[in-house]
């Protein structure tokens, strides 16, 4: 997968209101993005571990933070928002995937002026930890509810990925643990991986794109802080690589690298979406659906332009790229699947199939290899065969040599 630049995750967004809720790590999810939108650098560490400041890369605060008390308590709230002429990005901080307060968040979104063209959503450690009594009814009956909401409440031209938690060290502490527990977490590592699946099942019979950050990151331990459940700046800009990617695959975007002449899996995955999204309304057919409120649509995205395979790493100071649109680039698909009224069951339906690793693409996956600089390698009984031929090749023409009837005349 090549990264993506500033200006490549611009067109990807351009004109779209994106939406992250979670915890403090998809409070990073939100920060790194908001990040990658202006420059091509990482999050320092002291960006990743503030909270509730006031401004972050020309951000607004809206709500909570530092307005109010920083406290640890799971009514804590923290609303942030970045916005240009071009991009909408806004952060709800949530300690429980269904609660009062994701009504109050999700009526609001309705009444606004912009409908939500991407929701990123994820809520898990603070389930397990504040909420986790007798959790494997308990959660799994706020995920019920909470998808049910989002598919009755979201637009249909909206694409929500449901991120699964990030794998847990052994020993954690954070500000998601009961003060009483800030040592060790138990048997959090496993409830985590329990609440995934739980997760899972309920994404794919909604019919929500799902990214497995547990599978991606399953063997990235040394990118994890001390604290055992957050991660560095490194890990959080390959999250926001497999995020875009899956983003893009998902609207039918062809991102850099992609192999030309490849067959397009986007229209297959958006058709079998739309059979099962039919085939659930059907079973609830006669159910009043919710008012859908004053959604707006939005222009379709321009095609993307072109980059090379990695970017450069600048100094925090480093100045803005420029505002002004890229050049097209003829790499780059903007036909009629990458506009922004595909509805959900039109988006493409990676990250539901059983095997794990959500994001699947033909044209990674049967790319024609390279031969082999390296000699093939013979096998034992043919390494024999070939030395007796050169023994028996060199032996006549030694005796071709010193036989001079054999020789002949000129």
């Amino acid at each position: 997968m090549t990264p993506l630049r500033t200006s490549e995750v611009r067109q990807l967004l351009h004109n779209k209101f994106v939406v992250v809720m979670g915890d403090s790590i998809q409070r990073a999810v939100y920060k790194d993005l908001v990040l990658l939108l202006q420059k091509d650098c990482l999050l320092s560490s002291r960006q990743l571990e503030t909270k509730g400041e006031l401004s972050f890369e020309r951000d607004v605060l809206l709500e909570g933070g530092r307005e109010g008390r920083v406290h640890n308590d799971i009514y804590y709230r923290e609303v942030r928002q970045f916005c240009t002429g071009h991009h909408l990005v806004r952060f709800y901080f949530l300690t429980r995937a269904y609660s009062a307060y994701l009504e109050e968040v999700l009526s609001k979104l309705r009444r606004g002026k912009h409908a939500p063209d991407l929701v990123i959503l994820n809520s898990c450690l603070w389930d397990l930890s504040r909420h986790g009594h007798h959790f494997h009814s308990r959660y799994r009956e706020d995920l019920e509810c909470l998808f049910r909401r989002m598919d009755r409440v979201l637009p249909e031209s909206c694409l929500l990925v449901w991120n699964t938690a990030l794998p847990v060290a052994d020993v954690v502490s954070g500000g998601f643990l009961p003060p009483r527990g800030l040592a060790s977490s138990g048997r959090l590592p496993e409830d985590v991986i329990e609440a995934n699946f739980y997760s899972c099942v309920e994404a794919a019979r909604r019919g929500f794109d799902l990214l497995d950050l547990h599978f991606h990151f399953r063997h990235a331990a040394q990118h994890r802080l001390r604290d055992g459940a957050h991660w560095d700046e490194r890990a959080h800009r390959r999250l926001s690589q497999l995020l875009l990617a899956h983003v893009a695959d998902a609207w039918g975007v062809n991102l850099p690298g992609a192999a030309a002449g490849t067959e397009d899996p986007a229209p297959r995955r958006r058709a079998e979406r739309s059979r099962q999204r039919q085939a659930r309304r059907g079973r609830r057919r006669g159910q009043p659906r919710e008012p859908a409120g004053s959604w707006r649509l939005r222009s379709p995205p321009r095609p993307l332009p072109q980059s090379p395979a990695s970017f450069p790493l600048h100094q925090e100071g480093a100045p803005l790229p420029s505002d002004s649109p890229p050049q097209q680039h003829p790499n780059f698909s903007d036909s009629s699947r990458s506009q922004v009224e595909n509805s959900r069951e039109a988006n493409a339906g990676a990250g539901r199939e059983p095997e794990p690793g959500p994001i699947r693409r033909v044209y990674t996956q049967e790319q024609r290899r390279a031969s082999t600089p390296y000699p093939a390698q013979r096998s034992a009984g043919s390494q024999e065969r070939h030395h007796h031929q050169r023994h028996s090749s060199r032996q006549n023409q030694h005796t071709h040599n010193q036989d001079p009837s054999s020789q002949t005349s000129t």
